[in-house]
């Protein structure tokens, strides 16, 4: 087996959330690239559909759900079989400032970002969905770390979701599965479509490295679904480009 192998996802099959933009996209077609048949669950079914003929390969589906929609959580666990992996990508921006964030909002936003993929996750899991071997991963964010204005809501639902990550990866490791996230700096496009003027003038010249394409985390992303990564759990991987967390 040559080290190129290890990172092939031939015969994989890999369940994306959030893969109707963004991050998502370019994971479910990093996946595919590299072998693996995905499974792209999204809120606009039109977009998934068009997506999926952009990817490589055969026998992937789709499945649209809202995730502030309990129910529609448990249909998708429902709808998946036989996991080699999954990657969280479904999430809410969250902006606001923590003295004046309504309390509903709050709460739409940890249900989405935190809530949803660990419900999902949960009953993947007690349903034997998720193969030995396998591998989950989180897409947090370098906001759980830093204490940023405006964003509070959001730092606290990627928080939350690395504070659960790491249990999980040590009561699953029976199973030989691991849990990992990733947590990118400010990434073109996705929940900042729209922002270019304003991540070129004011964000961009603080990163040293420059901003994120969502290409670069979608590569690490294919490396933590491999068996590459075999020995790798428990940990979050940031993709910040090497921005200063003052």
């Amino acid at each position: 087996m040559t080290a190129y192998s290890l990172f092939r996802l031939d015969g994989l099959k890999i369940l994306v959330t959030g893969a109707s933009n963004g991050l998502g996209r370019a994971i479910a077609i990093a996946c595919a690239e590299a072998g693996a048949s995905i499974i792209l669950h999204g809120r606009n079914l039109d977009r998934l559909n068009e997506i999926v003929l952009q990817l490589s390969g055969t026998g992937h589906k789709i499945f649209s759900a809202d995730f502030s929609n309990s129910s529609q959580i448990v249909e998708l666990a429902d709808f998946c079989t036989d996991l080699n992996g999954i990657v969280h990508c479904a999430g809410v921006d969250g902006v606001a400032p923590m003295h004046l964030v309504p309390s509903k909002f709050l709460n739409d936003v940890m249900q989405v970002n935190f809530f949803a993929p660990i419900i999902l996750t949960q009953r993947l899991l007690l349903k034997k969905k998720i193969l030995p071997t396998a591998s989950i991963l989180f897409i947090s964010s370098i906001a759980s770390k830093t204490g940023k204005r405006g964003v509070g809501p959001y730092s606290a639902s990627k928080a939350a979701t690395l504070g659960a990550m790491r249990p999980l990866a040590l009561e699953v490791s029976k199973h030989n599965i691991r849990v990992n996230a990733i947590c990118p700096g400010v990434v073109r496009g996705g929940l900042f479509k729209g922002q270019e003027d304003w991540l070129d003038k004011e964000v961009a010249p603080t990163y040293p490295l420059g901003l994120g394409e969502p290409e670069d985390v979608a590569h690490a992303a294919v490396f933590f679904m491999s068996r590459a990564s075999s020995k790798v759990t428990g940990t979050d991987f940031s993709i910040d480009g090497g921005v200063p967390f003052t």
